[in-house]
């Protein structure tokens, strides 16, 4: 289809979902609807995925769009000068090139001047050797020297120039490569329209809006707490690393961030009936037919002018943009006879104006036989083709076994695949393919031989290594999905780096509490407690912590759920301290003191050094058994904890202390435990100290 210029309308990028890789775009387009209904909206980028493109009207009742589909149009550009990054690389290339000629000639000039020694002339046998005055060679060493010395000076010049440009040229091709692939190539300008039909009111002032799907982004969540010491909430602020390599800048968009898998499977399963018997159900339609009669012959002028041109032709495609290059035709194996196919004749898929493949034939069910007929036999259209016409034998060569007759056709109209009933994407075959092809539709290349090459570059942005504690949301989600909306537009260029774009606030309770592990390290840590009471989850991620207006330290934030409460270590505290001492008894009890009793004493002391109160939650553990006549008795006023789920799970025989410790105070924790063995089991392994 050619597009008046009247009929293009160009699009602007309105939105954008980003998943966990891939991302759906939103633009918008106005314009006139003209007579005929059909529009281009341009401005879409090369790396979209042609199916997922969707179109509707937005506003306009009574107008509506009826086909939508994606064209490929592809133009030399301008003589112009190329970019200012472009140019800059070329003209550092070329320098580079000239420096390096111009130290080669540099060193070819000191390999000749070195190669230069004194050589006697040739003598006779007859004739006496004869003296070499010395001030010669020392004139010619001399002169080998001065002029050695002046070529390495310049040598050395040379090369620090090289260096020099080798280095500029370096950093231009980084940045060349670094820069937004939403630039045409070179020497080709490669645009993808959406080709609309509105089916309405004409000239009628409409707005549309496109969406499609492109590969080559990701993102991870990043968050900034702030709170104040005493304060029992804090300022959570969500933010997010985007990259995008999807050959189009995102300017001022409105950013979503989705943890879905934009690549999931949507298909329903299908429960089929079970049927017992001879009959079968009636199968669908194929949407094939036989090609029409005298197709063979329609080429006969094209084969009568002789051969053309060794030009490689391109087939023409219908329902579809042309593709810029030449699309090969696939290899396809050859058919057997029948069929209404000539001898030698390629299948022709079932979607084609042609005969249907084998794949189809096998498919179909045997033809139903006669009652009463032998097994094996041939039925009246067995040795029949398709078409009416006998079917070829060949004779089988002197001293071979004469090979198997062709299966006898199946009855009923082929059945095509998917590919072949996508009309859009068929391929019309040109006077130059095969006999069997020419004139026939079969399933095409993709809609843009590049687009291919554009999804490959594109996708290359999930291999970005992560910033520092990052999570990939599909990691951190786990059986959850969801979206969170900027609050504010942002620009992402398409340059395949990492960009922070400011999501919005989340409110979440914060109180701050100490925890200390004295039997393994007798140092106190800090703990943030976030509690979220929001309806939005918060993922995995890299926490940046201040504290009272000054940075702390940046933390890993571990995945809150709605309603969950999680603990955010801040490292050390050196306000608070610390000790821990035990004590062991050992004696027998017992009637005839069968029974050796280990008597475990524990001494804790904290000090709070701050100036504010402090909540310590101090942790212990006593053995655990699963012999039935070991027993273990506590004697302290700890508590057990609750068992907790993933990280927060305690292990068996946890014990915590939880105190309220003033400012400038101490406090002192006494606990213990009696372990009671039988004398006649030793105990064998470990530290009864410990």
């Amino acid at each position: 289809m050619t597009a008046e210029p009247a009929h293009r309308w160009g699009s602007t990028l309105d939105s954008v979902v980003v998943y966990a890789q891939g991302a759906v775009c939103r633009r918008l387009a106005r314009g006139s609807v003209p007579p005929d209904g059909r529009v281009r909206v341009t401005g879409l980028p090369r790396s979209l995925d042609p199916v997922s493109l969707r179109a509707r009207v937005l506003g306009t009742p009574g107008v509506r769009v009826t086909e939508a589909r994606v064209e490929v149009e592809a133009k030399p550009l301008a003589t112009g000068a190329p970019d200012e990054l472009r140019r800059e690389f070329e003209r550092l290339r070329d320098a580079y090139a000239a420096a390096e000629g111009r130290r080669d000639r540099q060193l070819s000039l000191i390999e000749e001047v070195s190669a230069l020694h004194p050589v006697p002339p040739a003598r006779k046998r007859e004739d006496p050797h004869r003296r070499t005055p010395v001030d010669a060679w020392l004139e010619l060493a001399g002169f080998v020297d001065e002029r050695l010395t002046g070529l390495h000076t310049r040598l050395v010049e040379l090369e620090e120039a090289l260096r020099s440009v080798e280095h500029e040229l370096t950093v231009a091709a980084d940045r060349l490569a670094r820069t937004s692939t939403d630039a045409p190539p070179a020497h080709v300008e490669t645009t993808v329209c959406a080709v609309l039909t509105l089916d309405g009111t004409g000239d009628a002032e409409v707005e549309l809006e496109l969406e499609y799907g492109v590969p080559g982004a990701v993102w991870v969540p990043t968050y900034r707490l702030t709170h104040r010491q005493g304060d029992g909430s804090g300022r959570l602020v969500l933010r997010a690393s985007v990259a995008q390599r999807t050959g189009e800048d995102w300017t001022s968009v409105r950013i979503a961030l989705a943890t879905a898998d934009l690549r999931r499977r949507t298909d329903l399963p299908k429960l089929r009936s079970i049927r017992i018997g001879r009959r079968q159900p009636a199968p669908a339609p194929s949407g094939w037919r036989e090609p029409p009669a005298g197709l063979v012959d329609l080429f006969s002028g094209y084969e009568a002018a002789g051969p053309g041109p060794a030009t490689t032709a391109a087939p023409a495609a219908v329902g579809a943009g042309a593709a810029p290059g030449p699309v090969p035709p696939p290899p396809t194996p050859p058919a057997p006879q029948g069929y209404g196919a000539p001898p030698g004749a390629l299948p022709v898929p079932g979607g084609a104006y042609g005969a249907p493949p084998e794949d189809f034939r096998s498919a179909m069910p045997a033809p139903a036989q006669p009652v009463g007929a032998r097994p094996g036999a041939r039925s009246r259209t067995g040795g029949r083709s398709f078409a009416g016409a006998p079917a070829a034998m060949a004779p089988a060569a002197p001293g071979r076994a004469a090979p198997p007759p062709p299966p006898a056709p199946a009855a009923g109209p082929p059945q095509p695949s998917g590919a072949e009933l996508d009309y859009a994407a068929l391929v019309l075959c040109g006077p130059d393919e095969q006999a069997s092809r020419r004139g026939r539709l079969f399933p095409g290349s993709p809609f843009d031989p590049l687009a291919a090459e554009y999804r490959r570059r594109a996708e290359a942005v999930a291999a970005l290594p992560l910033p520092g504690q990052a999570v990939r949301p599909r990691e951190s989600a786990g059986s959850f999905d969801h979206r969170f909306d900027a609050t504010a537009r942002a620009d992402i260029p398409s340059d395949g780096t990492w960009h922070t774009v400011t999501v919005g606030e989340i409110p979440v309770g914060l109180r701050t509490e100490y925890l200390c592990v004295p039997s393994v390290e007798q140092t106190v840590y800090a703990t943030l407690v976030l509690s979220n009471a929001t309806d939005q989850a918060l993922l995995a991620g890299p926490v940046e912590v201040t504290v009272d207006d000054d940075f702390l330290l940046t933390a890993a934030l571990p995945t809150l759920a709605p309603g969950g409460v999680r603990q955010v270590g801040l490292g050390p505290a050196e306000g608070i301290r610390v000790t821990r001492r035990t004590n062991l008894h050992e004696s027998t009890s017992g009637l005839r003191n069968n029974t050796t009793v280990l008597d475990h004493r524990v001494h804790v002391e904290l000090a709070n050094r701050l100036a504010r109160p402090v909540t310590v939650e101090v942790r212990e553990r006593v053995p655990v058994t699963s012999e039935p006549d070991v027993r273990i008795e506590e004697r302290a006023d700890w508590t057990a904890p609750d068992e907790g789920t993933g990280p927060d799970r305690h292990a068996p025989g946890t014990r915590v202390w939880r105190l309220d410790l003033p400012a400038g105070c101490t406090a002192a924790l006494d606990g213990g435990y009696e372990i009671r063995i039988p004398t006649g089991k030793a105990l064998v392994g470990g530290n009864r100290r410990s």
